[in-house]
């Protein structure tokens, strides 16, 4: 299997010298950042930056939404060329820029790592933690999850889910220049939400990533027990969700948005562990996918009319 796995990737690059350009670069390029990873982050980031009082700084928002935006977007580029010799091969991922001819890995590199650069530096602008940050955020993404775990240990998502709470952090730092509790909280209901997101999808695609010997956790376990454990992160997320609540950061707004969301996780949950089939394991994906989102939303939301009112 790696042997051809090495002779995809040599191949590819063998015929990416001269892209085969469908549409214009422009899109290609947006399309190689995986967007619909990137705008959630950053929607992220800017949520965390509004709960910590960035309505009054309107510039360090901007600079917030643009470093992150970079930063993700960045990170994003350099995942796809390091995986350019299983995305291949897997159906999911075949016609993304690189495998399917659009973009050469060598200008894939250069991409990558020039908006990463200038991630930081547009952090930097805001302030040194807020870059320091973003620098863990790609290095965690690209260095720990893609190029040491992905392919080697079924706690890739789990290790390498710092990058994932990251933009809330920087979010937070951005506006405070310093990391509280509050900024931790938020970054870490990120993290938790990310496994159970990503071990329902890699259920979905399970022949997909066992083709590439990607020990992702529906791969290396039974399909009932990968199930159950995504039903039981699901209902972690829920209980969770209230603490920033408990601890008094936000308020009735975020709490009833959590719980409304909540009930419906855990009902889904419950039905899952009593009867583990993917189709409800897909379900409880879908319904999962605009949690952040909506939890942002509240906290936002809940922030604003807090300060206003005092």
């Amino acid at each position: 299997m790696k042997a051809r796995i090495n002779k995809a990737n040599s191949g590819a690059d063998t015929m990416l010298l001269e892209p085969k350009l469908h549409g214009n670069s422009f899109t290609n390029y947006y399309e190689l950042t995986k967007p619909n990873i990137w705008y959630l982050l950053v929607f992220t980031a800017l949520g965390a930056a509004i709960a910590a009082g960035g309505w009054k700084n309107p510039l360090a928002v901007l600079l917030v939404i643009a470093s992150t935006a970079l930063g993700s977007a960045g990170a994003n580029t350099l995942t796809c060329y390091i995986d350019r010799d299983i995305d291949a091969i897997m159906q999911r991922t075949k016609h993304r820029p690189i495998p399917s001819g659009r973009i050469t890995p060598a200008r894939a590199l250069y991409f990558g790592l020039a908006i990463s650069a200038l991630s930081i530096a547009f952090a930097l602008l805001l302030n040194p933690l807020s870059a320091l940050l973003m620098f863990l955020g790609i290095a965690d993404n690209v260095v720990v999850y893609s190029m040491l775990l992905k392919r080697r240990n079924p706690s890739n998502i789990i290790l390498g889910g710092f990058s994932g709470g990251a933009p809330a952090l920087i979010g937070y730092t951005g506006i405070t220049s310093t990391i509280s509790l509050e900024a931790l909280l938020v970054a870490s209901l990120v993290m938790i939400w990310i496994p159970a997101h990503i071990w329902s999808l890699s259920l979905r695609f399970k022949d997909d990533y066992s083709k590439v010997k990607v020990p992702m956790l529906p791969v290396v376990t039974s399909n009932s027990t990968a199930i159950r454990i995504i039903s039981f992160s699901s209902i972690l997320l829920v209980a969770f969700s209230v603490v920033p609540y408990l601890l008094h950061f936000f308020g009735r707004i975020y709490l009833v948005s959590a719980l409304v969301l909540g009930i419906g996780i855990i009902y889904l949950s419950v039905k899952l562990l009593f009867v583990p089939t993917e189709e409800r394991a897909w379900t409880l994906f879908k319904f999962t996918s605009p949690y952040l989102a909506i939890i942002f939303v509240a906290m936002m939301v809940d922030a604003v009319l807090r300060s206003s009112s005092l």
